[in-house]
């Protein structure tokens, strides 16, 4: 690894553990702490999420824009609520990230993704049970250019009654 690498990898791993750590406090149904975060940095299992997210819309992108890290959160398929929790934690994770001054994205399809034998192909190779269920991912990293100013909040939002 050259010294550039690895000054990138060592200026990444204390955020990415704060924005990781992060998402294990997020609210989950009863408590139960259902989800599991799966921090994807390897370039190969990268290119593999990539091609099979890719694969779910029919075309040849990468869904991840590039990110070094995919944030892959997954839950258990046999709770009522594991879409909420799994939600519950992205928003934390993309929340802590901003905090930390890393871009994020969430990222829609995992469950397309490991609801499919190379998805089920996947959570084996990780030693992971293949109950767990994708709720989302997030693309991390350092953005490119400032970030887009919000849009606009739409008119009736809010209601107070």
């Amino acid at each position: 690894m050259s010294k550039a690498h690895a000054r990138e990898d060592h200026r990444h791993a204390e955020p990415l553990d704060a924005v990781l750590d992060a998402g294990t406090y997020a609210p989950t149904g009863g408590g139960h702490q259902s989800p599991v975060i799966v921090a994807v940095t390897s370039p190969e299992t990268r290119e593999r999420l990539r091609a099979l997210n890719a694969a779910v819309m029919g075309k040849e992108t990468d869904p991840y824009y590039g990110a070094p890290t995919i944030v892959v959160v997954l839950a258990d398929g046999g709770r009522g609520t594991f879409v909420e929790d799994g939600s519950c934690v992205l928003e934390n994770l993309m929340l802590a990230a901003h905090a930390v001054g890393l871009s994020s994205c969430w990222i829609n399809r995992e469950r397309e993704i490991f609801d499919s034998e190379e998805g089920k192909a996947l959570l084996r190779d990780w030693g992971l049970p293949e109950t767990l269920r994708g709720v989302g991912a997030i693309a991390l990293g350092y953005a490119d250019g400032p970030e887009p100013a919000a849009a606009p909040r739409k008119e009736g939002y809010v209601v107070r009654v």
